[in-house]
Protein backbone atom coordinates (compact mmCIF):
# COMPACT_ATOMS: atom_id res chain seq x y z
CA UNK A 1 0.00 0.00 0.00
CA UNK A 2 1.14 3.74 -0.62
CA UNK A 3 1.07 6.08 2.40
CA UNK A 4 -1.57 8.99 1.08
CA UNK A 5 -0.55 11.29 4.08
CA UNK A 6 2.78 11.55 6.31
CA UNK A 7 2.54 13.66 9.38
CA UNK A 8 2.16 13.21 13.23
CA UNK A 9 -0.45 12.84 15.95
CA UNK A 10 -0.55 15.43 18.54
CA UNK A 11 -1.17 13.80 21.81
CA UNK A 12 -0.34 16.85 24.29
CA UNK A 13 2.89 17.68 24.02
CA UNK A 14 3.94 14.41 22.40
CA UNK A 15 3.97 13.91 18.90
CA UNK A 16 3.75 10.62 16.99
CA UNK A 17 5.64 10.73 13.34
CA UNK A 18 2.69 8.20 11.19
CA UNK A 19 1.65 7.69 7.99
CA UNK A 20 -1.85 7.36 6.80
CA UNK A 21 -3.18 4.60 4.28
CA UNK A 22 -6.51 4.14 3.07
CA UNK A 23 -8.39 1.24 4.57
CA UNK A 24 -10.71 0.62 2.16
CA UNK A 25 -11.06 -0.49 -1.35
CA UNK A 26 -14.30 -0.33 -4.16
CA UNK A 27 -15.47 -3.37 -4.93
CA UNK A 28 -17.57 -2.18 -8.31
CA UNK A 29 -15.94 -3.11 -11.18
CA UNK A 30 -14.37 -0.85 -13.52
CA UNK A 31 -16.47 -0.75 -16.61
CA UNK A 32 -15.27 1.48 -19.78
CA UNK A 33 -18.38 3.58 -21.71
CA UNK A 34 -17.48 2.13 -25.44
CA UNK A 35 -19.92 3.10 -28.77
CA UNK A 36 -21.58 0.38 -29.62
CA UNK A 37 -20.60 0.53 -33.25
CA UNK A 38 -17.16 -0.30 -33.10
CA UNK A 39 -16.25 -0.65 -29.45
CA UNK A 40 -14.24 3.14 -29.14
CA UNK A 41 -13.91 4.76 -26.17
CA UNK A 42 -16.31 7.74 -25.04
CA UNK A 43 -14.28 10.87 -24.67
CA UNK A 44 -16.04 13.65 -22.67
CA UNK A 45 -15.87 16.90 -23.86
CA UNK A 46 -16.38 20.33 -21.87
CA UNK A 47 -18.52 22.17 -24.00
CA UNK A 48 -20.50 25.72 -23.91
CA UNK A 49 -24.22 25.31 -23.47
CA UNK A 50 -24.88 28.52 -25.45
CA UNK A 51 -22.36 27.91 -28.42
CA UNK A 52 -21.82 24.17 -28.56
CA UNK A 53 -18.36 25.01 -28.45
CA UNK A 54 -15.57 22.78 -26.66
CA UNK A 55 -13.97 25.16 -24.05
CA UNK A 56 -10.21 24.89 -23.16
CA UNK A 57 -9.44 24.33 -19.76
CA UNK A 58 -7.53 27.35 -19.11
CA UNK A 59 -10.93 29.26 -19.96
CA UNK A 60 -13.12 27.67 -17.48
CA UNK A 61 -13.50 29.21 -13.99
CA UNK A 62 -15.42 28.18 -10.55
CA UNK A 63 -18.10 30.20 -9.03
CA UNK A 64 -21.05 29.92 -6.87
CA UNK A 65 -24.34 30.83 -7.70
CA UNK A 66 -25.18 33.44 -4.98
CA UNK A 67 -28.49 34.90 -5.00
CA UNK A 68 -29.27 34.30 -9.08
CA UNK A 69 -25.82 36.09 -9.88
CA UNK A 70 -22.46 34.17 -10.29
CA UNK A 71 -19.85 35.10 -7.81
CA UNK A 72 -16.45 33.87 -9.75
CA UNK A 73 -13.72 32.37 -8.01
CA UNK A 74 -10.03 32.68 -8.54
CA UNK A 75 -7.60 29.99 -7.26
CA UNK A 76 -6.38 32.73 -4.56
CA UNK A 77 -10.17 33.11 -3.46
CA UNK A 78 -9.62 29.03 -2.71
CA UNK A 79 -6.10 29.93 -0.99
CA UNK A 80 -7.53 32.55 1.67
CA UNK A 81 -10.54 30.29 2.49
CA UNK A 82 -8.09 27.10 3.14
CA UNK A 83 -7.59 26.08 6.88
CA UNK A 84 -3.76 26.50 7.76
CA UNK A 85 -1.95 24.10 6.23
CA UNK A 86 -0.37 21.78 9.21
CA UNK A 87 0.80 18.25 8.95
CA UNK A 88 -0.62 17.32 12.27
CA UNK A 89 -3.47 15.06 13.13
CA UNK A 90 -4.67 17.04 16.42
CA UNK A 91 -6.46 15.45 19.28
CA UNK A 92 -8.57 17.95 20.60
CA UNK A 93 -10.90 15.86 23.09
CA UNK A 94 -11.42 12.35 24.13
CA UNK A 95 -14.74 10.43 24.67
CA UNK A 96 -16.76 6.69 24.48
CA UNK A 97 -17.08 5.71 21.01
CA UNK A 98 -20.51 4.94 21.15
CA UNK A 99 -21.23 8.71 22.03
CA UNK A 100 -20.23 9.48 18.36
CA UNK A 101 -23.71 8.68 16.20
CA UNK A 102 -22.74 5.95 13.56
CA UNK A 103 -24.54 8.35 10.83
CA UNK A 104 -21.12 10.71 11.31
CA UNK A 105 -18.62 7.63 10.13
CA UNK A 106 -17.34 8.46 6.50
CA UNK A 107 -13.74 7.33 5.52
CA UNK A 108 -11.24 4.95 7.60
CA UNK A 109 -7.49 5.47 7.34
CA UNK A 110 -4.82 3.25 8.98
CA UNK A 111 -2.15 4.63 10.77
CA UNK A 112 1.28 3.88 10.91
CA UNK A 113 4.19 4.85 13.05
CA UNK A 114 7.19 6.25 11.52
CA UNK A 115 10.92 5.22 12.99
CA UNK A 116 10.85 7.69 15.16
CA UNK A 117 7.21 7.55 16.33
CA UNK A 118 7.21 3.36 17.18
CA UNK A 119 7.27 3.64 20.80
CA UNK A 120 4.83 6.51 21.30
CA UNK A 121 2.86 4.68 18.55
CA UNK A 122 2.50 1.54 21.15
CA UNK A 123 2.11 3.18 24.06
CA UNK A 124 -1.12 6.00 22.58
CA UNK A 125 -2.58 2.05 21.34
CA UNK A 126 -2.41 0.44 24.67
CA UNK A 127 -4.21 4.13 26.68
CA UNK A 128 -6.80 3.92 24.00
CA UNK A 129 -7.42 0.24 24.98
CA UNK A 130 -7.53 0.96 28.75
CA UNK A 131 -9.34 3.78 28.88
CA UNK A 132 -11.92 2.00 26.78
CA UNK A 133 -11.93 5.98 25.01
CA UNK A 134 -11.25 7.33 21.28
CA UNK A 135 -9.53 10.95 20.31
CA UNK A 136 -11.64 13.40 18.61
CA UNK A 137 -9.17 14.80 16.27
CA UNK A 138 -8.78 17.43 13.21
CA UNK A 139 -6.62 16.93 10.23
CA UNK A 140 -5.98 18.89 7.22
CA UNK A 141 -5.73 16.51 3.80
CA UNK A 142 -5.29 18.38 0.91
CA UNK A 143 -7.15 21.90 1.14
CA UNK A 144 -9.76 20.90 3.44
CA UNK A 145 -9.96 20.62 7.42
CA UNK A 146 -11.69 17.55 8.37
CA UNK A 147 -12.76 15.23 11.87
CA UNK A 148 -11.94 11.73 12.75
CA UNK A 149 -12.05 9.60 15.24
CA UNK A 150 -8.93 8.31 16.69
CA UNK A 151 -9.63 4.47 17.79
CA UNK A 152 -8.14 0.75 17.55
CA UNK A 153 -8.09 -2.12 16.24
CA UNK A 154 -5.89 -4.61 17.63
CA UNK A 155 -2.74 -2.98 17.43
CA UNK A 156 -3.52 -0.56 14.62
CA UNK A 157 -4.42 2.94 15.21
CA UNK A 158 -7.20 3.91 12.78
CA UNK A 159 -8.13 7.23 11.75
CA UNK A 160 -11.92 6.84 11.06
CA UNK A 161 -12.93 10.75 9.31
CA UNK A 162 -16.66 11.63 10.37
CA UNK A 163 -18.83 14.39 9.02
CA UNK A 164 -19.86 17.52 10.17
CA UNK A 165 -23.17 18.28 12.26
CA UNK A 166 -23.92 20.69 9.32
CA UNK A 167 -23.67 17.82 7.06
CA UNK A 168 -26.31 15.50 8.10
CA UNK A 169 -29.63 16.23 7.15
CA UNK A 170 -32.57 17.02 9.19
CA UNK A 171 -35.24 14.43 9.00
CA UNK A 172 -38.52 17.00 10.31
CA UNK A 173 -40.12 17.15 6.94
CA UNK A 174 -40.36 12.87 6.91
CA UNK A 175 -44.10 11.59 7.77
CA UNK A 176 -43.25 9.61 10.96
CA UNK A 177 -45.88 8.20 12.32
CA UNK A 178 -46.47 7.40 16.16
CA UNK A 179 -45.44 4.37 17.48
CA UNK A 180 -49.10 2.08 17.54
CA UNK A 181 -47.56 -1.05 18.35
CA UNK A 182 -49.70 -3.38 20.71
CA UNK A 183 -48.22 -5.25 23.73
CA UNK A 184 -48.86 -8.56 22.05
CA UNK A 185 -47.65 -7.37 18.01
CA UNK A 186 -44.01 -6.18 20.83
CA UNK A 187 -43.73 -9.47 22.32
CA UNK A 188 -44.14 -11.55 18.87
CA UNK A 189 -41.65 -8.55 17.27
CA UNK A 190 -39.13 -9.52 20.35
CA UNK A 191 -39.54 -13.08 19.68
CA UNK A 192 -38.60 -12.88 15.82
CA UNK A 193 -35.54 -10.49 16.87
CA UNK A 194 -34.71 -13.50 19.05
CA UNK A 195 -34.57 -15.89 16.50
CA UNK A 196 -32.77 -14.12 13.83
CA UNK A 197 -30.23 -12.64 16.42
CA UNK A 198 -26.16 -14.05 16.34
CA UNK A 199 -22.68 -13.33 16.33
CA UNK A 200 -21.87 -10.93 13.39
CA UNK A 201 -19.42 -11.80 11.37
CA UNK A 202 -18.72 -9.40 8.51
CA UNK A 203 -17.04 -12.34 6.17
CA UNK A 204 -20.33 -14.17 5.81
CA UNK A 205 -21.33 -11.21 3.71
CA UNK A 206 -20.38 -10.79 -0.17
CA UNK A 207 -20.81 -8.51 -3.09
CA UNK A 208 -23.11 -11.19 -4.75
CA UNK A 209 -23.52 -8.50 -7.69
CA UNK A 210 -20.09 -7.91 -8.92
CA UNK A 211 -19.37 -11.66 -8.16
CA UNK A 212 -22.22 -12.85 -10.13
CA UNK A 213 -21.32 -9.87 -13.05
CA UNK A 214 -17.83 -11.18 -13.49
CA UNK A 215 -19.17 -14.55 -13.68
CA UNK A 216 -21.35 -13.09 -16.82
CA UNK A 217 -18.44 -11.23 -18.26
CA UNK A 218 -16.38 -14.39 -18.53
CA UNK A 219 -19.04 -16.53 -19.67
CA UNK A 220 -19.79 -13.61 -22.52
CA UNK A 221 -15.48 -13.70 -23.64
CA UNK A 222 -16.16 -17.40 -23.91
CA UNK A 223 -19.54 -17.20 -26.05
CA UNK A 224 -21.34 -18.87 -23.53
CA UNK A 225 -24.97 -17.87 -22.79
CA UNK A 226 -26.46 -18.07 -19.40
CA UNK A 227 -29.72 -18.77 -18.07
CA UNK A 228 -32.13 -15.57 -17.89
CA UNK A 229 -32.58 -14.89 -13.89
CA UNK A 230 -36.01 -15.74 -12.44
CA UNK A 231 -37.78 -13.27 -9.79
CA UNK A 232 -39.13 -14.55 -7.12
CA UNK A 233 -41.71 -12.64 -5.56
CA UNK A 234 -42.98 -13.17 -2.09
CA UNK A 235 -46.23 -11.61 -1.47
CA UNK A 236 -48.19 -11.76 2.13
CA UNK A 237 -51.41 -13.72 2.26
CA UNK A 238 -52.28 -11.73 5.03
CA UNK A 239 -52.56 -7.39 5.82
CA UNK A 240 -52.81 -8.52 9.46
CA UNK A 241 -49.82 -7.35 11.58
CA UNK A 242 -49.94 -10.33 14.08
CA UNK A 243 -50.33 -13.00 12.10
CA UNK A 244 -47.44 -11.89 9.33
CA UNK A 245 -45.32 -12.18 12.69
CA UNK A 246 -46.78 -15.86 13.54
CA UNK A 247 -46.19 -16.72 10.08
CA UNK A 248 -42.75 -15.02 10.44
CA UNK A 249 -41.64 -17.14 13.19
CA UNK A 250 -42.82 -20.58 11.87
CA UNK A 251 -41.33 -19.93 8.91
CA UNK A 252 -37.89 -19.41 11.11
CA UNK A 253 -38.67 -22.24 12.90
CA UNK A 254 -39.09 -24.55 10.17
CA UNK A 255 -35.30 -23.49 8.52
CA UNK A 256 -33.82 -24.43 11.76
CA UNK A 257 -35.19 -28.07 12.10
Amino acid sequence: MRSIWSGTIGFGLVNIPVKLFSAVQQSDLDLDMLDKKDHSNIRFKRVNEKTGKEVAWENIVRAYNYEGQYVELSDEDFKKASPEKTKMIEIVQFAKEDEVDSMFYETPYYIEPQKAGVKAYGFLCDALKKSGKTGIATFVMRTKESLALLKTSGKILILQKIRYEEEIRKPEDLAIPESASSPAELKMALSLIDQLTGEFDISKFKDTYSEELMNLIKAKAKGKKLPEPTMRVVHSKSGDLMAQLKASLETKKKKAS
